[in-house]
């Protein structure tokens, strides 16, 4: 017998009765990790290596998979194949925020020691973001069918766009967002340690972390349009898609440290990223025809993603054999 009890709808997702204080302890569970991150860990400024973002990224990761076991414990099996299909989806997509905020980071200058701190802010604001996405997007769903045909074509138009669009095409760090912040907003273009905010001959000016750690929350906002959509294609329960969400973005940091300096050595990773979006973009359109099972969604994910890296790998050691040209 399941906590909270399991029954499914007309469109095959799982209905669950989510009381308070499931919702009061997930959300204390990811204030308390956030706490511990930033307090503990990195309560003084430092450059992360390799070594520190490896252990970080497994950490993170192995709490997102085991969390697949709470859900199951709580709430069954159904709801977990759910929740572990919508957390590989969302840590898939959102691989390339780490490419774009090794580009705003690099372009701004921001010291290695200090992106932490940006990058912490970001995802604590990213989350109250994709909370506001989720609520919204499953409750227009369940108002309008209609827009699932939206969303899927949605996800479609992304998914050709992401193949067909030259890599690089625009820097974010250039465009009219960040001309309007600097416009509105007193800021210095000295960095202050950590701060966000200084004050120089009395004045409360912002520093350039704080113009930085907006543009991240702004192309956050650009990527939730993509992943949430994604996500609803495996699962319309908001405490699953919410906390899916939350267990894959919370390791982003990490991985960022981790991977920002790898973006060469996986070039197939964003044809694997458009093959994932278009297979859900189709879930979601068909969807009042035929709904594709989840172990079936969580296979192709994983095997996409797994011939992405493999076809990299391979690709970036065929062109380190050949012979330097004269």
């Amino acid at each position: 017998m399941y906590l909270i009890s399991e029954v499914s709808d007309k469109s095959n997702f799982v209905d669950l009765s989510v009381p308070g204080w499931a919702w009061v302890a997930l959300l204390g569970f990811i204030s308390l990790l956030l706490a511990v991150d930033i307090l503990v860990i990195h309560r003084k400024a430092h450059d992360v290596g390799p070594r520190e973002a490896l252990i970080e990224s497994a950490a993170w990761i192995s709490l997102g998979v085991a969390f697949t076991g709470i859900i199951a414990w709580g709430f069954g099996g159904a709801a977990a194949g759910e929740y572990i299909s919508g957390y590989l989806i969302e840590k898939s997509l959102s691989i390339d925020n780490v490419f774009v905020w090794a580009l705003i980071l690099s372009f701004y200058k921001i010291p290695l020691k200090y992106q932490h701190r940006v990058l912490f802010w970001g995802i604590f604001g990213a989350l109250a973001l994709r909370a506001v996405f989720i609520f919204a997007g499953v409750a227009l769903i369940e108002k309008f069918t209609w827009v699932l045909y939206i969303f899927g074509a949605f996800l479609l138009y992304t998914a050709i766009k992401l193949v067909i669009e030259p890599e690089n095409s625009s820097n974010p760090s250039e465009g009219r967002f960040m001309k309007l912040v600097n416009r509105v907003v007193p800021s210095t273009p000295e960095i202050d340690g950590q701060k966000l905010f200084t004050r120089k001959n009395g004045v409360r000016l912002a520093t350039p972390l704080f113009a930085v750690l907006l543009l991240i929350e702004f192309t956050d906002v650009i990527f939730a349009v993509d992943s949430v959509p994604a996500v609803l294609a495996v699962s319309r329960e908001q405490f699953i898609v919410f906390s899916s969400n939350a267990f894959a973005i919370l390791g982003l940091r990490a991985l960022y440290f981790l991977l920002a300096d790898a973006h060469a050595r996986f070039r197939y990773l964003k044809e694997g990223l458009s093959v994932i979006l278009a297979f859900v973009g189709i879930k979601m359109i068909i969807l009042e025809w035929y709904h594709i099972p989840t172990v079936i969604s969580l296979a192709v994910i994983i095997v996409v993603m797994f011939l992405a890296v493999l076809l990299s790998i391979k690709a970036d050691r065929a062109k380190s054999a050949q012979p330097p040209m004269h």
